[in-house]
């Protein structure tokens, strides 16, 4: 399994939270490519809820993980 931005860019307007099937469910409704249907089917978890897209990828990328000072402009 492997994640990029673009990829998970593809979950961004998912009805969170949700649960692995509604997840591949929504990809596949929403024409997301199909590495992210086989990432989301690669996850162990199947009767779990998922929260956010951080709890699928652990690296997802935060606001935080940015340096921008919103002060400056």
């Amino acid at each position: 399994m492997y994640w990029t931005l673009e990829l998970a860019s593809y979950l961004s307007d998912a009805p969170w939270p949700a649960t692995k099937d509604e997840l591949i469910d929504y990809a596949i409704r929403t024409g997301a490519p199909l590495e992210v249907v086989e990432n989301l089917q690669s996850i162990e978890d199947e009767e779990d809820t998922y929260d956010s897209m951080d709890e699928i990828w652990p690296d997802y990328p935060t606001d935080e993980d940015y340096l921008w000072n919103e002060d400056e402009y």
